[in-house]
């Protein structure tokens, strides 16, 4: 991911930081892994070496939260989004 990119997803996350409406991303994570990040955390929840065991725990923390999970392909941009809100 090219340095400017991950500069605009951290700010990204930094919008709904500490709010209700804080949302999960799927995003890369280290070298071959996946990581599941709640906006203005800066360490992730939850990490995988499988973007789809990333995906299905993301599911699950936005469902109790009743927010949303954007899912990030590997060049970081979000590919879509699920909505587990009201």
């Amino acid at each position: 991911m090219a340095d400017h990119q991950k500069r605009d997803q951290e700010d990204y996350f930094e919008d709904r930081a500490g709010t209700d409406d804080a949302r999960f991303h799927v995003v890369p994570h280290d070298e071959d892994g996946w990581a599941v990040k709640k906006e203005g955390n800066e360490d992730p929840a939850y990490t995988s070496g499988s973007r789809d065991e990333a995906v299905e725990e993301a599911k699950r923390m936005a469902q109790e939260a009743g927010t949303m999970v954007y899912l990030h392909g590997e060049d970081g941009k979000i590919e879509k989004q699920l909505e587990y809100g009201d």
